[in-house]
């Protein structure tokens, strides 16, 4: 289908910069990349017999998962990277989906899986990796391996109860590094600031853009606010960083907070942008990209351009447009193409849009006989080809940079004693971009209050799934078929 352009970016062992990444746990070279894939290599052909078998990691984010990521890449290893978050039936279902030849596992998740291909990683681990004889290294051009082999899996949470399978190949990351350098990146010994999930795709193409780029990661294991503000202010070596509108708001509510000279920009994406703070963000000359993406187009595949000194771009609101080839359209729901500011559906097509997902019976509702993608997200294109998104897959709520699938909140919620109906939605707010609110009718008992709901979904639902309002109603507006109107609720109470 569609070739990627990117053989230049591609990574040199003849070429090759000095810092790979960088931790609070100390500084690699990619020579020590190298001699941990060199580990790597062996170690999972000696345990699964080859190289094209997917393994899992189960893991929180740490040095070692980074190394890990960063060895499938250059090996051609498939890779499932799983919330380490998830709750044990959740882990399960994912095993037995894709029924993985190996399991990697931090410690303290290691007593969650069972006997089988499980290797843990820990320190041991890591230290062997760099005590492993490489006299008689043999590892396999990355230029070589086919740009149409799967390099990882990924769940994704839409409207419907069950995860997708996302499949992703070497030509989707090729192409979407490219696109995005076309607007900046990194230098060679400069960071990337990584303290994102390294089980979603924007956290993970942090570490293959920098292997293609040759540049470096600066990781932080959580979003340290006094940090972070001093590493984009003050250290020269931090040229770009990753964050959610969360993220952002925090560091711009010390108003002395300004990044250096030489900062290149922030990529910011995962949840609704208010224009507020953007404007915000321009007033300071602080260089911000908003972005559209998500895992079926390896992540951003429509960007705002960075405009020198500051960042700043108009209209505000506006996403940008597609990083070319890549298409867009606004269609109907009978499938026309729509006009400029008429609002529908956004239609995606081009090299950085997945082939389809693991399930082929899915689909069907999602791919036109000509290849496009329908995203399931609203908006519209003003007539400068910027677009404007209204809505993201109708009924998700992203929250602090995660995906809330609100039909697996309801049903917990559902099995409270008090609750007799139950319907989760995602209001405006400052600090999270949508806050999970729960809007629900009682039995004929006690009311329950926030705190004893929260009390009792702890077991069920992950923190960010938790509701943080709780609105208590007499009757759900619904239509003459019994459908909740999500919407009129979100009107209500926004």
């Amino acid at each position: 289908m569609f070739k990627s352009r990117l053989h230049s970016f591609e990574f040199k062992r003849k070429d090759q910069p000095h810092v790979f990444l960088t931790s609070q746990h100390g500084m690699y070279t990619y020579s020590d990349l190298e001699r941990f894939t060199a580990f790597f290599k062996d170690l999972v052909e000696e345990k699964a017999d080859s190289l094209k078998w997917p393994i899992t990691f189960v893991s929180e984010s740490n040095d070692l998962l980074i190394f890990a990521i960063a060895a499938c890449w250059r090996l051609g290893i498939p890779f499932i990277p799983i919330n380490p978050k998830a709750k044990n039936n959740e882990l399960q279902e994912y095993l037995d989906a894709l029924k993985p030849a190996l399991i990697f596992s931090d410690t303290k998740n290691r007593s969650r899986l069972g006997d089988e291909n499980v290797i843990k990683m820990d320190e041991n681990f890591f230290l062997n990796s760099f005590t492993h004889d490489v006299r008689n290294i043999d590892l396999p051009d990355p230029d070589l391996i086919e740009d149409d082999r799967i390099f990882g899996y990924f769940f994704t949470s839409g409207t419907t109860s069950k995860p997708k399978i996302v499949p992703l190949k070497r030509r989707q990351i090729k192409s979407a590094a490219e696109a995005s350098a076309g607007n900046f990146k990194p230098d060679p010994n400069h960071f990337w600031l990584l303290c994102l999930p390294l089980n979603h795709v924007g956290g993970i193409t942090i570490i293959l853009r920098s292997l293609i780029y040759n540049s470096a990661i600066y990781r932080l294991g959580e979003f340290h606010e006094e940090m972070i503000k001093e590493f984009l202010a003050e250290n020269y070596r931090f040229q770009a960083a990753s964050l959610v509108p969360t993220m952002l708001k925090r560091l711009l509510d010390d108003p002395l907070f300004k990044t250096h000279r030489e900062f290149k920009s922030i990529l910011l994406g995962g949840g609704p942008i208010s224009e507020e703070l953007l404007r915000a963000s321009a007033e300071r000359g602080i260089p911000v990209v908003s972005s559209y993406g998500m895992t079926e187009t390896c992540a951003q595949i429509i960007a705002n351009p960075l405009l020198a000194p500051s960042g700043m771009y108009t209209p505000l609101k506006s996403v940008g447009k597609p990083f070319p080839p890549n298409e867009m359209q606004i269609r109907d729901e009978s499938g026309k193409v729509q006009g400029k500011n008429q609002s529908g559906a956004l239609w995606l097509r081009g090299p950085q849009v997945f082939d389809g997902y693991y399930n082929s019976e899915e689909n069907e509702t999602y791919f036109d006989a000509d290849g496009w993608f329908n995203t399931g997200d609203y908006g519209h294109i003003n007539g400068f080809g910027h677009l404007f998104i209204e809505s993201r897959r109708t009924d998700l709520i992203v929250t602090g940079g995660e995906n809330v699938n609100p039909n697996e909140v309801e049903e917990a919620i559902l099995k409270l004693p008090a609750i007799k109906e139950a319907v989760v939605i995602g209001l405006p707010d400052e600090e999270w971009g949508q806050k999970v609110t729960a809007v629900v009718t009682l039995t004929n008992g006690k009311t329950p209050v926030l705190g004893e709901i929260r009390e009792q979904l702890k077991d069920a639902l992950t923190d960010f799934k938790i509701p943080k309002e709780l609105k208590i109603v007499q009757d759900l507006p619904k239509t003459p078929t019994g459908k909740v109107k999500r919407w009129e609720l979100i009107k209500k109470f926004r």
